[in-house]
């Protein structure tokens, strides 16, 4: 289990603004949380250096680029051996359709979110990328109708109840 750092309230609210708006300027944050740029410019490199921040992403609308069916296929795969996994999640994350890969613990030992154009193209992608590997067993498709991003991601505070502070995607 990774160690926790410690953070305080203006750490946390860096975090919260960041995780909104990642291309939020340091002169932005440092005015929003009410420190000078500087120490705010050293505290997220702080937080990078400690590996609280990992990075910035860009988030992008898959039906506007053309991938407008996504699904979450449910792999079992037999036998559940290390020299099989490495091979099966790195095919699978070389894929252009996944968007994300799990390796989880019940029944099912992946779960990958994947976005295609249409369902004949799901189908392809199920019967010449997963059923079609020795190693995989079976696959269960899941259609996503919906799916909101949640946030943002803090340290648990002991007192706190549990939100349901959501924001729809599409």
């Amino acid at each position: 289990m990774a160690e926790s750092v410690v953070l305080d309230t203006v750490d946390l609210h860096i975090l919260r603004l960041l995780q909104s708006d990642a291309r939020t300027t340091y002169r932005e944050l440092a005015a929003e949380v009410g420190v000078a740029p500087s120490t705010c410019l050293d505290r997220v490199a702080r937080m990078r250096r400690t590996g609280i921040v990992l990075g910035h992403r860009l988030r992008l609308d898959p039906a506007k680029l053309g991938r407008g069916l996504e699904a979450l296929l449910l792999v079992q795969v037999r036998p559940h051996r290390r020299e099989l996994i490495g091979p099966f999640v790195e095919r699978v994350r070389a894929l252009p359709e996944s968007r994300a890969l799990f390796h989880l613990t019940g029944p099912d030992d992946y779960l990958v979110h994947v976005a295609v154009p249409d369902p004949a193209e799901l189908q392809r992608l199920v019967l010449d990328e997963f059923t079609s590997r020795r190693e995989v067993a079976r696959v269960e498709t899941r259609l996503i109708f919906q799916q909101w991003e949640c946030g943002p991601l803090l340290p648990p505070v002991p007192t706190a109840h549990m939100s349901a502070d959501c924001d729809r995607v599409r």
